[in-house]
């Protein structure tokens, strides 16, 4: 399946971690939107990255710096040379946001399980709740790759440009119908609606509902042409925090093989909440 891909090699089947999971050189990383579940039972040997405690800086909206990030990945015996394989529960939306922040600081070697905790479980595949520990590493990390990632100045100069933006939201975020999340108290914004000019193509028809999969390539160019999201042009995707529109990012980056495509973290949380930015409904 994983053959029609543009970058085939970022995504991995299940038995692939399953015959890997003794493997020195591939470090699983479990990372969920439930902070809890990891503890509940993983997949032996994995190490958890918790989206809001591990890679977010602890004082202002951003990331963790590289010395830290460095230090992460010392602490989560992660080396230079380390293939580091992501999953998690809610179709991979936040282990698609770790593998993006990995990518942000040059890590090279990168997969996303396909189907994430749903489909290993659904296998009756092994889980622990044994916590693993490795020997740290001297993890060397590179400058951040700011090709993937888009601030608001960029968002303003895309919308002038007349170029894509995708915001990957539910079509009652997009509309405005719906601005505070519940259950989502750290996602909170004044105003409702999108960016204008964004077309929703929401995240998660990217994926197979029943097996939490990625749709076949064909499928998937299929999705975002209609909306003239096409490789040729430069592409931004949102959604509240950044972490959907990762999942996104992922797809048409490694998936489709689009060569031009950022993730803008700042994402409705920072726009609907932005002194005289513009807004459509």
């Amino acid at each position: 399946m994983s053959g029609e891909y543009a970058h085939p090699e970022a995504l991995v089947e299940t038995e692939w971690v399953a015959e890997h999971l003794n493997d020195p050189k591939v470090r699983l990383v479990e990372s969920n939107e439930d902070p809890l579940l990891y503890e509940t039972g993983h997949i032996p040997g994995a190490v958890k990255v918790d989206w809001f405690t591990t890679l977010q800086h602890p004082l202002r909206r951003d990331f963790i710096e590289k010395p830290q990030f460095e230090e992460l990945c010392r602490r989560l015996g992660i080396a230079n040379d380390t293939t580091v394989v992501f999953y998690g529960d809610k179709n991979n939306w936040f282990a698609c946001y770790a593998f993006w922040l990995f990518a942000y600081y040059g890590h090279e070697h990168l997969k996303i399980m396909n189907g994430g905790r749903t489909k290993w479980v659904a296998e009756g595949r092994p889980l622990t709740t044994e916590v693993p520990t490795y020997p740290p590493t001297d993890y060397k990390a590179k400058d951040p790759d700011p090709s993937i990632r888009a601030f608001r100045e960029d968002v303003f100069r895309q919308m002038e440009r007349g170029l894509p933006l995708v915001d990957v939201r539910s079509p009652q975020e997009y509309s405005g119908e719906l601005i505070h999340m519940p259950n989502y108290p750290q996602e909170g914004a004044q105003r409702g609606g999108h960016i204008p000019g964004a077309v929703n193509i929401p995240w998660a028809q990217a994926v197979n509902p029943e097996t939490s999969t990625f749709k076949p390539a064909a499928e998937l160019r299929q999705l975002y042409e209609q909306y003239g999201i096409t490789p040729d042009k430069e592409i931004i995707a949102y959604c509240r925090i950044g972490e959907r529109s990762s999942l996104t990012w992922f797809v048409l980056r490694y998936l489709l093989g689009y060569p031009h495509v950022k993730n803008y973290d700042g994402s409705w949380t920072e726009w609907g909440n932005l002194v005289n930015a513009p807004i459509e409904k």
